[in-house]
């Protein structure tokens, strides 16, 4: 096991990488733990839960909203739990933006931790203290910065997830390579075929060099002020085509970071044409798309109710190279003028 940690402003987080979830029992009170969890784990995994109770939810991100914190607030009420008691999230990101948000909303907040279920989740969605929900179909737009007691990352729990998933999560490893590890970018490139194999030594590794990446920046800027605004790479247009067009969060990502390789070459910030096609070619072998069929006018007037816009102007994440990430603003007024001959549909 590997241990990461992220000092908060006012806690901090440990990141467990490669702990068994089989040992839970070592970090919580199950007579005072209650889990939040969905459906498909707690079908896969229900055997392994500790002897708490358990308050189960939909699966995926339609339950990502204010309604379904409520229910968990008349749940946690109907089961007297109090200040002293503890929220575990056992899931994948929805489920631990969910929990996270609940938890630390519930009587202004209660202690929690989680047990990340899916790749997506253990290498970005559980790690850094963000918990929020949906709003009108707006990503993540309600919601607050508070740290985890822990974060368990057991890669054995990835078996169980349908392929489409394990594809969404490499695409942000690929993300935390590009801004921060040169050699994670490398690893993938080298051992493709073991890492979608979800290999447990290597996807350890592989988790733990990418969160570092994470931890790295949060421990900075915990409540993205500015650093942090980085791990927003290819994010920027990813939560619009998510929005208007129903992409996965993965799917987005990856389309949306050659996006922002393209905005980087016609800035200038970016020299070569060579990590665009090496971004192009890495993220084809791990089946993701590296452009849509779809028009991205729409997409632009969503992303004007982005979290990134401040007042007339929207941030996205550049790149000068390899682990060279910086932010770049764009009027709104001229969004659709500077961007929209960059996309080109396949």
């Amino acid at each position: 096991m590997r241990i990461i940690e992220v000092h908060g402003r006012l806690s901090v987080s440990r990141i467990l990488v490669g702990e068994r979830f089989q040992n839970i029992k070592k970090y919580i009170e199950p007579r005072k733990t209650v889990i939040i969890t969905d459906r498909n784990v707690y079908r896969h995994y229900a055997g392994d839960f500790p002897s708490s109770k358990s308050i189960l939810l939909q699966s995926g991100e339609p339950s990502k909203t204010l309604e379904t914190v409520q229910r968990i607030y008349r749940e946690l009420l109907n089961r007297g739990a109090d200040r002293s008691s503890f929220i575990l999230g056992i899931g994948g990101g929805v489920v631990c933006d969910i929990a996270g948000f609940a938890a630390s909303t519930y009587m202004r907040g209660v202690k929690y931790g989680f047990v990340s279920t899916s790749l997506l989740s253990q290498v970005d969605a559980s790690v850094g203290g963000k918990n929020g929900v949906n709003f009108e179909g707006y990503k993540n737009i309600v919601g607050v910065f508070n740290q985890p007691e822990f974060v368990i990352c057991d890669p054995r729990l990835l078996r169980t997830l349908p392929r489409k998933e394990v594809f969404n999560g490499f695409a942000e490893v690929i993300k935390q390579g590009l801004i921060g590890d040169p050699e994670l970018l490398k690893i993938l490139e080298d051992q493709t075929e073991q890492a979608l194999a979800l290999e447990t030594k290597l996807m350890t590794r592989i988790i733990h060099d990418a969160v570092q990446v994470k931890a790295a920046i949060v421990r900075e800027d915990e409540r993205e002020a500015g650093r942090r605004k980085l791990l927003n790479f290819g994010h920027t247009l990813a939560h619009g085509l998510e929005k208007v067009y129903r992409l996965s969060h993965g799917q987005a990502v990856s389309v949306g970071m050659i996006f922002a390789l393209r905005l980087s070459l016609k800035k200038g910030i970016l020299k070569s044409e060579g990590v665009l096609e090496r971004l192009a070619r890495l993220l084809r072998r791990f089946h993701l798309p590296t452009s849509l069929r779809k028009d991205l006018r729409p997409v632009f007037a969503a992303m004007a109710k982005d979290k990134k816009r401040t007042g007339e102007v929207i941030d996205f994440v550049l790149l000068g190279d390899i682990g060279r990430p910086c932010l770049h603003q764009i009027p709104l007024s001229s969004l659709e003028e500077e961007c929209l001959d960059l996309y080109q549909p396949s």
